[in-house]
């Protein structure tokens, strides 16, 4: 059962439910993480409904009548994550991965021209020979720059799938963003305050409305409004 996991034991994120079948699809190593990923068997069945059985599944793929980032995927176990573009040409039908107010992975329906570019944030730099700078974003994605004010926690608007930087959002006092995980999962919030603490300590972001989070649970979605559609729920 390598391929599978308990539904009872899958991923709290997953919005499935967990008393029908024992099994459930577990997504192959990608991009995103387990937790942070949905498998494409499970998006089209469970999420969209497009499909009842993975045979159906299967010939929607083999039909090539699904895109994640612009690139048609053929796997069923493939990872679809956080602010994956999810698009089905034949059925006229674009989304965005986002997380809801429950903490759970949500597509949201979006017009078809933004299926051309993604919201991908800065998890960190590194210095690659010949002394470019490649920046590692969340979503698994490398970006070789000859230079910028490009941080940790900014957030890049590429064009997919070729990767082209078209916008940089700061993690700055006014950005608006988007809480990843955490007690306020799911909220949008205007960032006041980006605290440096000491030590190991993870550095925090506070915000007009008076909270606060760690850095890795905020996910900039634009520079003073937001930049996706959201769940219907999503305030700031």
């Amino acid at each position: 059962m390598s391929n599978e996991i308990k539904r009872l034991t899958a991923p709290r994120s997953w919005p499935v439910k967990r008393k029908s079948n024992a099994w459930i699809t577990k997504p192959s190593p990608g991009a995103h993480a387990l937790e942070d990923s949905i498998p494409v068997n499970v998006v089209l069945r469970d999420l969209l409904k497009v499909c009842n059985t993975a045979s159906e599944v299967r010939a929607v793929l083999f039909e090539k009548g699904l895109l994640v980032d612009g690139k048609i995927v053929t796997s069923l176990k493939q990872g679809v994550g956080l602010m994956d573009i999810v698009s089905l040409p034949k059925m006229g039908a674009t989304y965005r991965m986002v997380i809801n107010r429950r903490g759970k992975l949500e597509l949201v329906r979006i017009p078809e021209a933004k299926a051309a570019w993604k919201l991908c944030r800065i998890e960190n730099k590194t210095t690659v020979p010949g002394g470019k700078t490649q920046l590692n974003l969340h979503d698994g994605r490398n970006i070789l720059i000859d230079g910028g004010e490009y941080k940790t926690g900014d957030v890049l608007k590429i064009e997919v799938p070729s990767q082209k930087i078209l916008e940089h959002y700061d993690l700055n006092k006014g950005s608006v963003a988007l809480i990843t995980s955490g007690a306020h999962v799911g909220e949008i919030a205007i960032v006041e305050e980006y605290m440096i603490t000491r030590l190991t300590s993870e550095n925090l972001v506070k915000f007009k409305n008076g909270t606060s989070t760690v850095k890795s649970n905020v996910f900039v979605i634009g520079a003073k409004a937001p930049e996706i559609e959201l769940p219907e729920e999503a305030a700031i």
